[in-house]
C-alpha cells in the first residue's frame, strides 16, 4: 500500500470510528455503569441512571452523539517505530477530525485564542489535541480517541507540593478536586491521578490514567493500594450521579505515576464523566485494524 492510499484509508477508517465513538461507550464503561445502577438506594439516584442508559439507546439508535458537548478531539498514539506510514498520520487525523465534524455531525468547539473565533471544525492551533508514544521495534499504530469536554477533563487541576507537606497532601488535594469539580463533571466519574515531577508531566500522567481500562491496577502494591483506598473514601461522601445524594461519585480512581525529584511532590486529577468515550482502535501495517473497545462493532 503506497501512501496514498494509506492516508485514504486512515481517513476513511477514522471518520467512521468518531462516529461510532461519539455515540457508544466502551464495553467496561458501560458494564460499571450497570452495576452501580444496581447497587443505588436511592429512587432519585435510579431515574439518573435509567435516564443515562435511555440517552444511551437513543444515540445508538438515532446514530448521534451521546452528549451535546462532543468535546475537543484528543488523539493518544502508540505508534511503532516499524510502522511504514507515521508521516501521514497526524495530517490523516486533523482531515477526519474535519469530516467527522460534518458528518457526525459534532458540535463546532475549537476557538483559538486570539482571534476569537470558532473555527467551525473541530480543528485549529495545536488542535486536535495528539500525543506520541514511540515503540521501539513494533510495526503497529493503536489510536486512543476520547472526546474532552469542558465540563469534566478539560478542568483539571495540578500542583506542585515540597516533600514536607508530606503524601497526604496528595490525598486532600484530590479529595478537594473532585469536590470542587466532580459535581460538574457528570459523575460518577472516572478519576485520574498523577504523581510525577513537575506539573506537566503530572496533569499528562492523570489524563493517561482515566483512559487505562477499568478494572486495571497500578502496578505497584502500594499504588495499587492507594487507588481502592481513595475510591473507597470518595464515595463514602455521599455524592451520586449528577452531584445529587447517592452512592458512587466514582467508578474508579486510577493512578500512574513517574520518578520524582527529592525535592517535589506533584500531583495532576482530571477527571472523565459517565460519557466516558474513549474509543481504542489498532492498525497493522496494511491498515487492517481491529477495534478494542467496543465487542461486535463494525464501521
Amino acid at each position: 500500500m503506497n501512501k496514498t492510499e494509506a492516508k485514504q484509508a486512515l481517513m476513511d477508517t477514522m471518520e467512521k470510528f468518531l462516529a461510532l465513538a461519539s455515540r457508544r461507550l466502551p464495553d467496561d464503561v458501560y458494564e460499571k455503569l450497570t452495576e452501580l445502577r444496581d447497587k443505588e438506594t436511592s429512587p432519585m439516584q435510579k431515574v439518573i441512571y435509567d435516564a443515562y442508559f435511555q440517552n444511551l439507546e437513543e444515540a445508538e439508535k438515532l446514530k448521534r452523539p451521546s452528549c451535546q458537548d462532543t468535546g475537543q478531539l484528543h488523539y493518544y498514539i502508540k505508534a511503532g517505530t516499524a510502522f511504514p506510514h507515521l508521516d501521514i498520520v497526524e495530517e490523516s487525523l486533523q482531515e477526519a477530525t474535519k469530516r467527522a465534524t460534518m458528518s457526525v455531525p459534532l458540535r463546532q468547539n475549537t476557538i483559538n485564542y486570539f482571534e476569537e473565533k470558532n473555527t467551525g471544525d473541530n480543528t485549529g492551533e495545536r488542535i486536535p489535541w495528539i500525543n506520541w508514544d514511540i515503540v521501539s521495534g513494533g510495526d503497529e499504530l493503536e489510536i486512543i480517541v476520547y472526546f474532552a469536554g469542558g465540563g469534566c477533563c478539560l478542568p483539571g487541576k495540578a500542583q506542585v507540593f515540597k516533600p514536607s507537606d508530606g503524601y497526604g497532601a496528595i490525598v486532600k488535594y484530590v479529595f478537594e478536586a473532585v469536590a470542587d469539580l466532580g459535581i460538574n463533571a457528570c459523575p460518577p466519574l472516572i478519576v485520574g491521578v498523577g504523581l510525577g515531577q513537575n506539573v506537566e508531566n503530572a496533569a499528562l500522567l492523570s489524563k493517561k490514567a482515566y483512559l487505562r481500562p477499568l478494572g486495571t491496577h497500578h502496578p505497584h502494591p502500594k499504588g495499587a493500594r492507594l487507588e481502592k483506598e481513595l475510591l473507597e473514601g470518595l464515595n463514602a461522601l455521599g455524592i451520586g450521579a449528577q452531584g445529587m445524594r447517592g452512592e458512587n461519585v466514582a467508578m474508579a480512581v486510577h493512578i500512574e505515576s513517574s520518578g520524582r525529584h527529592p525535592a517535589t511532590l506533584a500531583v495532576g486529577v482530571n477527571m472523565a464523566c459517565y460519557a466516558h468515550r474513549r474509543g481504542v482502535i489498532r492498525f497493522q501495517k496494511d491498515m487492517s485494524y481491529e477495534i478494542l473497545t467496543y465487542r461486535g462493532a463494525q464501521l
